[in-house]
């Protein structure tokens, strides 16, 4: 059947942070005049990101969560592990690290996409997105230019699950009126992109950022790994 569909992951795909989440949570703790280092704030956020998604996965919406709360809840506990203790000072470094995370001032878009995705609307393909991201995403698309390109924006919290759970594709599919045979997911993650995708009944590619992981030649053909966005074109043309 005809390619119709193009699905795309973000984070790490598209858009990626400018600067690391420690780099960013220290150089507005220092605005504040609150003496922190980056790389223990690295470390902090890590601890309290695994923490935060195993007991509240999905940003705990089947808990009685925000997004919004999640999050805070996890700038909060960086800080706390990272010895910042005052309550006042906590909520508003979660109020401004969580709005500012919506902007472009800490994202930015990776090299070859835009030159890609406009190739790809030449090309007369309809694009959505499917990201385990909240509801801030098309935020961040918009101010980072790139929201025009797709249909819709299927984040993990719209959907109410998140990948590789296969019912995120099939939602996005349903919604974009396309089969799986007529659709093809490019992500950055093995598990929750490139395999989730064909479980779904999708083509896919795996875009590799950082070199070509000996663990994936055994798992992955060659033809389906991209070095960078434009590697795509060559398949779909």
């Amino acid at each position: 059947m005809r390619l119709k569909l193009l699905t795309w992951d973000v984070k790490d795909t598209l858009v990626q942070l400018r600067r690391s989440v420690g780099e960013q949570y220290c150089a507005e703790a220092r605005r504040l005049g609150i003496p922190v280092v980056s790389e223990s704030l690295n470390r902090s956020f890590q601890k309290a990101y695994r923490a935060q998604n195993r007991l509240f996965p999905n940003y705990g919406l089947t808990q009685g969560l925000s997004s919004k709360q999640w999050w805070m809840d996890i700038v909060k506990q960086t800080f706390v592990h990272s010895g910042v203790h005052e309550d006042r000072v906590l909520t508003s470094l979660a109020e401004t690290l969580y709005n500012d995370f919506s902007t472009e001032k800490n994202w930015e878009v990776l090299p070859g996409v835009t030159e890609t995705l406009d190739k790809c609307c030449m090309l007369g393909l309809r694009m959505v997105v499917i990201s385990n991201f909240d509801n801030r995403l098309e935020q961040v698309l918009h101010h980072c230019r790139l929201l025009h390109y797709f249909q819709f924006v299927m984040t993990s919290e719209t959907a109410g699950m998140a990948k590789p759970d296969i019912r995120i594709f099939e939602k996005a599919l349903h919604l974009a009126g396309s089969s799986p045979e007529q659709a093809v997911h490019i992500g950055d993650d093995y598990v929750k992109d490139y395999r989730a995708a064909r479980d779904a009944g999708m083509e896919s590619f795996l875009l590799l950022r950082h070199g070509h992981p000996d663990e994936l030649e055994k798992k992955v053909p060659k033809e389906h790994l991209l070095h960078c966005p434009q590697d795509l074109l060559v398949h779909l043309e």
